[in-house]
């Protein structure tokens, strides 16, 4: 099925049914529960589940395959979204040229990068990328802000003005992103009982580039030239002695990478018409290695369940603050609560990192492949145990 083998045709399928139930998988409380802080079928978050799950998979055939690891990646993201917003300032609201040059800009921006920082590798390639990351964003910041050009328009961001030209814009259009004529911000909502579940056209249109992603990056893990990737992490030395010049792999690679980041930089000025230099900031570029770290490095699936951890904690478990703590335990006596209430503080609400730190530490200890390897071990554990009762079944009835 699309050139898939059975195992590849399956998970892409189940990927596939995830993006367009996301709505009912992320809402798994009534709205009036107290359980309901922990629902995240919001558009703005689902939005961002499957960008920067795009975001991580470009990420993953950089890191994942070859090794390289970049932490300059977020660069390449700021210009995607720079690239988006100017074309909503002089041509149109219209999100499919704003993306495509978003992808394009990208892609040239990661050819001059990457052709310097692959002359080194290892930690050395690592710094590179970090260096470039932080001029970029001191170019977006400051440089570029200087009003006789402000490309940037500094620390306020770069965003859509009445007076801005938008020559291709006309009556009748929403004055927001849109997909012809279809804005990105339109949400049906459908309540069941004491559910509320929104289905969002950002989301949707988010979440096909991201299907897109995905199967573009089953393809690159299969092909030839994930082999020839796959062998530059394993041992570059042997490739460059049997004569095989790696360096333009790599290069390609890195483009390849860059581009998906592009794709989710515009994607975010799509859903929200506004850059800003703190997206090329080196925490952004953090932010991914954690991502795709966690959910497993060399793994299809798992960037982006370590996007989605991520951007979880980020926007549900930051806002558990100490009233909802004492709502939670108010059937506790007021001494019992109190102490509870303490107990968790350090690691909810702004403490969030503290746990997203607790966790990585030991996802890194107990299972170096990331979240997959978890879900991996817990089939196997099924398996084993279906197969012991199978067995302990065979031998209480041998005449069968």
């Amino acid at each position: 099925m699309f050139g898939l083998n059975k195992k590849d045709g399956t998970l892409f399928l189940i990927v596939i049914a995830m993006t367009l139930l996301a709505p009912f998988i992320f809402n798994p409380f009534p709205t009036d529960s107290a359980m309901a802080q922990f629902n995240a079928g919001y558009p703005d978050l689902l939005q961002r589940f499957v960008i920067f799950g795009i975001f991580a998979i470009g990420f993953n055939i950089l890191f994942g395959l070859t090794g390289y690891l970049s932490f300059g990646h977020a660069a390449f993201l700021g210009v995607g979204s720079y690239a988006a917003v100017w074309i909503f300032k002089l041509f149109t609201y219209n999100v499919i040229p704003a993306i495509v040059f978003a992808v394009i800009l990208a892609a040239v921006f990661s050819v001059l990068i990457g052709y310097i920082s692959l002359r080194r590798s290892g930690i050395y390639f690592s710094i590179l990328t970090l260096a470039f990351a932080q001029m970029s964003f001191a170019l977006a910041y400051s440089v570029l802000s200087n009003p006789k050009f402000n490309l940037t328009n500094g620390e306020t961001g770069l965003q859509v003005y009445d007076v801005d030209p938008q020559m291709f814009h006309r009556e009748g259009l929403p004055d927001m992103p849109h997909l012809f004529g279809l804005p990105m911000r339109a949400t049906y909502e459908m309540n069941l009982g004491g559910w509320a579940f929104n289905f969002n056209v950002g989301y949707y249109f988010a979440g096909l580039f991201m299907l897109l992603a995905f199967y573009l990056a089953i393809r690159i893990f299969r092909s030839p030239f994930g082999m020839m990737l796959r062998a530059i992490k394993s041992n570059n030395t042997r490739m460059t002695y049997t004569g095989l010049n790696a360096k333009p792999y790599a290069l390609a690679a890195f483009v390849v990478s860059g581009m998906y980041a592009g794709l989710a930089g515009g994607l975010l000025a799509a859903m929200d018409p506004l850059a800003g230099a703190e997206r090329m900031f080196w925490t952004a570029s953090g932010e991914v290695v954690l991502m795709t770290i966690l959910g497993g490095a060399g793994t299809l699936i798992g960037p982006v369940l370590g996007a989605g951890l991520i951007k979880y904690m980020e926007n549900i478990v930051s806002k558990i603050n100490d009233s909802v703590l004492h709502q939670w335990f108010a059937f506790l006596p007021d001494g019992m609560e109190d102490v509870m209430v303490t107990l968790i503080h350090p690691f909810v609400g702004k403490g969030w990192h503290l746990t997203l730190g607790m966790i990585f530490v030991l996802v890194v200890i107990f299972l170096p492949g990331g979240l997959v390897e978890g879900g991996q071990r817990i089939a196997r554990l099924f398996r084993g145990k279906k197969a012991r009762e199978a067995e302990k079944s065979t031998q209480s009835n041998p005449a069968e």
